[in-house]
């Protein structure tokens, strides 16, 4: 298996080199140069068998020979076994041919566990068999830090930096990242918002010489977010998952995910590419909506950030969207060059053919934070189900935007209510308890440093602490 370049200038690697290398060095962000495909039988054939099968068989062909079988099994049992449910990520029935798919049962309580518990022991892989270290930069909107940190904590080759944006993410979120004092671990508040943080770690990626300005050399910059390509895969595999136990590849199936970054969708449209009957993906967002607008009204334009009570989808830049592009338009990677310099200036628009390809398989939906406090009050009336402010999103989507009522609809619950409790209790509940894995952490001692959101300082910083 090879992977390319977004941007049509990065000479093409393998699945390990992507791993380690994130970001490609034009600037694009990698995908399979083929597409694994799945036939009926093989995947009619997964239905009924464990999460870890299941991921085995749909990540395998993405990993090729880089990781042989034995060690691959291993690797990806050590992954779920720290998940505290044992369907990993169980599926539950709200109304006749609507579910929710619980993605939060991971250490961090946030569907990003499934992928980043599998990053960490992916890099602690690959690292100890080079010999080498790693510095992680990575940016959060909340729940991406907490996961990272916590699936790469125990890496003995990896120096882990991640920014927050101050102030800008829950207290729970916060204090996951912030509450683990281990020496690798450097927690950094940005006075800015994600994209500001999202935009310093790919510049870094961009000019990685700040990591050898003590002469050092040696060191690798590794990213976590979702522009490395493990991460979209291990998500694949829920949506294969969920399929096959609703009755795929018998009959089609939807999904309806909240979504910002768009790497969890990403991974969607990629297990439908691989041969998954999926008959509408239905994009849930809050107020920052560019991807309803640019979808809907083909606005694709960047507009100010909103703070919401849904502050994991307060992002404006929505990274992976450039991998769908680069589908839309049959892999021609000048015109998303094209199109993302246009965007890069304020505003594009995206071609006609390109646009009508997106528009057959993705609907959108876009809600305030009052319809999110109205939805969480709703859902608990219908379900009995406490919804966070993300999953809310979802919820009200899949309700208003689904094509058709006779296709189970499967909506992605993204975070445990508990890590929302602004919310949850604006809504007028009294909250949502949290594990007993995580008692006590709104006691525990924090250690961040607050930051400008400037280039140079963060890389200063990154480079004083890395060991």
């Amino acid at each position: 298996m090879r992977y390319i370049s977004t941007r049509g200038n990065s000479p093409a690697l393998n699945f390990e080199d992507v791993v380690l290398t994130g970001l490609a060095p034009d600037g694009g962000l990698y995908l399979p140069e083929i597409i694994p495909q799945f036939s009926a039988a093989e995947l009619a054939d997964m239905a009924g068998l464990p999460y870890t099968e299941i991921a085995f068989r749909v990540m395998k062909p993405f990993v090729g020979d880089c990781i042989d079988d034995d060690t691959f099994r291993r690797i990806i049992h050590d992954t779920y076994a720290t998940f505290g449910h044992d369907a990993v990520v169980p599926l539950k029935q709200l109304s006749h041919n609507h579910w929710l798919l619980e993605l939060f049962h991971g250490p961090t309580l946030a569907f990003k566990d499934v992928a980043l518990q599998l990053l960490g022991r992916l890099l602690e892989h690959f690292l100890a068999r080079r010999g080498e270290k790693g510095v992680i930069i990575g940016a959060t909107s909340g729940d991406t830090g907490s996961a990272a940190i916590e699936g790469c904590r125990a890496c003995e080759h990896l120096d882990i930096f991640i920014l927050h944006p101050n102030k800008r993410v829950s207290a729970v979120q916060r204090r996951q990242m912030t509450t683990v004092l281990a020496d690798n671990i450097h927690n950094i508040a940005i006075e800015g918002d994600f994209d500001d943080a999202q935009a310093m770690v790919k510049a870094s990626f961009a000019d990685q010489s700040f990591l050898d300005r003590e002469g050092l050399g040696g060191t690798r910059l590794i990213a976590v977010n979702s522009i490395n390509w493990a991460r979209i895969m291990a998500q694949i595999v829920y949506y294969v998952a969920a399929g096959v136990a609703l009755g795929a590849p018998h009959r089609p199936i939807a999904f309806t995910v909240p979504s910002a970054n768009f790497g969890n969708l990403l991974a969607g449209y990629m297990a439908y590419r691989m041969g998954l009957p999926v008959s509408q993906f239905v994009i849930a967002t809050n107020a920052n909506d560019i991807l309803h607008r640019t979808l809907s009204d083909n606005d694709f334009s960047r507009r100010a950030l909103q703070a919401t009570l849904a502050p994991s989808m307060d992002i404006v830049v929505s990274s992976n969207f450039e991998r769908l592009l680069f589908e839309a338009y049959g892999g021609d990677a000048q015109a998303v060059a094209d199109l993302l310099a246009q965007f890069a200036d304020g505003a594009a628009r995206i071609d006609d053919a390109p646009l009508a390809a997106l528009r057959a398989l993705f609907s959108s939906y876009s809600v305030d934070d009052d319809t999110i406090l109205e939805v969480i009050r709703e859902a608990q009336e219908h379900t009995g189900e406490l919804l966070d402010p993300h999953t809310a999103t979802g919820y009200r989507a899949a309700i208003r935007a689904r094509a058709d009522d006779t296709t189970p609809m499967i909506t992605l619950a993204t975070a445990h209510p508990a890590k929302f409790e602004e919310a949850v209790v604006r809504a007028g509940f009294a909250g949502a308890p949290l594990p007993e894995h995580m008692q006590g952490l709104m006691e525990r001692e924090e250690r961040f440093d607050v930051l400008p959101a400037e280039l140079a300082v963060v890389q200063q910083y990154v480079a004083d602490h890395r060991h």
